[in-house]
């Protein structure tokens, strides 16, 4: 009789304790949300000199010497790296995740912010460009420096155990593809162009946007090769962010 008298009590009381936690679950699972990422795109008011195409590039044009800039995503590295885009995790994309699958409401993650630089020198005798005088400012104050080929192959030497197995040939295969698509130290004499893929570090979901700065340019030299004459450029890119929730709705944030 006491047994039957009680019961409903430790139920009720087993309720208790277990009713915020149910609460909070349907809260997290109805109210959840992804941070949203658009695709970089040029702002339409860029510095002097500077010209948009239809394909987000931009280009800063002096005389016969051009030097352009452009977001590439990572569907298009995929594209274009498509053999080392398949096999999910075992994909060998060093600037991406290849083809895999993370889990539902954020299938897909960016590894890296990557851009293509390219340089034209038709005007002057012998030009320098250095990507490790590159850099991103963001409108909210966070800053990223370019990633060298050295840090690149640290970051990746890490899942490679030993120097035998597929883990480490994964690691080589993603260690030359860097060396061949990376740009370097670049010194561009008259009639020649270069281009290459310039990497930074994957830029917060609170970054909206940016100003990509080439620093130290070099266009002249003196006759002990030492700069005389140098530029910075400035490029401008803005994306969308904001908030992805379950049901596919995006709520935009104001970009400063």
């Amino acid at each position: 009789m006491s047994y039957e008298s009680n019961s409903p009590t430790i139920n009720s009381n087993r309720l208790g304790l277990w009713l915020p936690m149910i609460v909070a679950l349907a809260l997290v699972t109805g109210c959840g949300y992804h941070y949203y990422m658009g695709p970089l795109e040029p702002v339409s008011q860029q510095a002097t000199s500077m010209t948009i195409a239809d394909d987000g590039s931009v280009t800063y044009v002096q005389g016969r010497f051009e030097v352009r800039l452009r977001p590439v995503s990572d569907e298009e590295l995929n594209r274009q790296f498509s053999s080392q885009s398949e096999g999910g995790p075992k994909a060998t994309n060093p600037y991406t995740f290849g083809d895999t699958e993370f889990y539902e409401g954020q299938k897909k993650r960016q590894r890296f912010a990557v851009f293509s630089l390219n340089v034209k020198n038709y005007e002057y005798p012998k030009v320098r460009i250095d990507p490790a005088r590159v850099q991103i400012l963001a409108s909210n104050g966070r800053v990223y420096w370019s990633l060298s080929k050295q840090q690149l192959n640290s970051y990746y030497r890490a899942y490679a155990i030993g120097y035998r197995g597929n883990a480490y040939s994964q690691y080589r295969e993603r260690r030359d593809l860097l060396a061949r698509t990376m740009l370097g130290l670049e010194e561009v004499f008259s009639g020649q162009e270069v281009e290459g893929l310039v990497v930074f570090p994957n830029l917060h979901p609170d970054v909206g946007q940016v100003s990509l700065v080439v620093h130290d340019l070099v266009l002249r030299f003196d006759y002990r090769d030492e700069p005389v004459e140098m530029v910075e450029l400035t490029y401008d890119f803005q994306r969308d962010i904001g908030r992805l929730y379950p049901d596919g709705t995006v709520q935009l944030s104001a970009n400063d």
